[in-house]
């Protein structure tokens, strides 16, 4: 017998407690969002208020050509506007981003308790986890989406702990875009006058972790959300849509395609993967960067996945602003803070736009 969901006791048993997630909610027919996943109406997003990002996405291979200053020029650009940017030609074998949509769809696929082995308070290791929304037990109103994230040691640990349903996948794709990251790293940090080496690389983006986001069809999708808006905590974020879309970014200045405040939507282009500035690079670049502000909408047609990699500092790491960055500016903006203790931060919250950055921000 389906449990009643406008009991929220009960759908959060079902839902959170009983890794049935929203798609064993869906599964069962349901005709409704239940009042548990309506989000007021200054967080719901409205798809034709927003503008598209028309902008042509970054040609990656020509940083190895005569080109490179330009190209390098429009991602730095990217980096200090909209902190967002699309790439093609980036290194990682197209026929696996097809793989990848494909794993995702066949691990959320299964049944419940083959996903609800995986969730946070029994996973059999703490590199999984399974779940559902971001901070169910705080949010006042749930986001529409099911997840898992499989955090990155090494190679070894991947085969033996990650689902055996996407872990290839997974692992070949935080590989093939290691190199990727690095090149927009040298190119980012480099631009801010830092002496570059590869430690100061390898520091800045020595943990990774892949998720892979299932967003159910939506009966109404006007109502809910499927990330509410939050920017991301590490230096780079590399994303992976699907061909459906539902990604929104916040402008944070006037842009030629829109002027701030506004969103716009990151339309999938075929082959292409989607790059984000995340907030350790805002604090290291004492602001300039801007670490993006974005959400995803759900929709009724059908159902939706992504596949982020999301690098970031190792958790004993100090992020502040560089050197450079505090004499040119005269002031600095941002505090000195263990990486770790950012995330300790960042999770024990719900998402509520930048206010990440509050935790390491140095109030005038």
């Amino acid at each position: 017998m389906a449990p009643s969901f406008d009991d929220a006791s009960s759908l959060f048993n079902f839902v959170v407690h009983g890794g049935n997630g929203i798609k064993g909610m869906v599964d069962l027919g349901l005709k409704q969002v239940p009042q548990a996943y309506v989000q007021p109406p200054e967080e719901r997003i409205h798809k034709l208020d927003a503008h598209r990002h028309e902008q042509p996405p970054i040609d990656l291979s020509m940083l190895d050509g005569p080109d490179r200053d330009r190209v390098a020029q429009q991602i730095v650009r990217a980096a200090e506007t909209l902190g967002f940017f699309q790439v093609v030609n980036h290194g990682v074998p197209l026929e696996l981003l097809e793989s990848l949509k494909e794993s995702a769809h066949g691990f959320f696929g299964q049944p419940p308790e083959k996903k609800g082995i995986y969730r946070k308070d029994v996973s059999p290791s703490p590199l999984v986890t399974y779940g559902t929304s971001f901070a169910p037990e705080k949010e006042k109103a749930l986001e529409w989406k099911d997840y898992i994230s499989m955090k990155y040691t090494n190679d070894a640990d991947a085969l033996q702990y990650w689902p055996k349903e996407c872990r290839n996948v997974s692992l070949e794709y935080v590989q093939s875009s290691t190199n990727m990251v690095r090149k927009l790293m040298e190119i980012l940090i480099g631009h801010l006058g830092a002496k570059l080496d590869d430690s100061m690389i390898d520091a800045l983006i020595g943990s990774k972790m892949v998720n892979m986001n299932f967003y159910p069809a939506c009966p109404n999708p006007e109502l809910t959300i499927g990330v509410g808006r939050h920017s991301d905590l590490g230096s780079l974020t590399v994303l992976l849509q699907d061909g459906i879309g539902g990604l929104y970014v916040k402008v944070e200045e006037d842009v030629d395609f829109a002027t701030k405040g506004e969103w716009v939507e990151i339309p999938p282009l075929a082959g292409a993967l989607v790059i984000n500035i995340g907030d350790t690079l805002q604090i290291l670049s004492n602001g300039k960067y801007k670490s993006a502000e974005h959400r995803v909408r759900t929709t009724s047609a059908s159902s939706r996945v992504s596949v982020p990699v999301f690098t970031m500092p190792k958790p004993t790491e100090k992020i502040a602003p560089l050197p450079e960055m505090i004499e040119k500016d005269g002031v600095a903006r941002y505090r000195e803070v263990v990486f770790a203790d950012y995330m300790k931060n960042f999770f024990g919250n719900v998402h509520d736009g930048k206010k990440s950055l509050d935790f390491a921000e140095i109030k005038v």
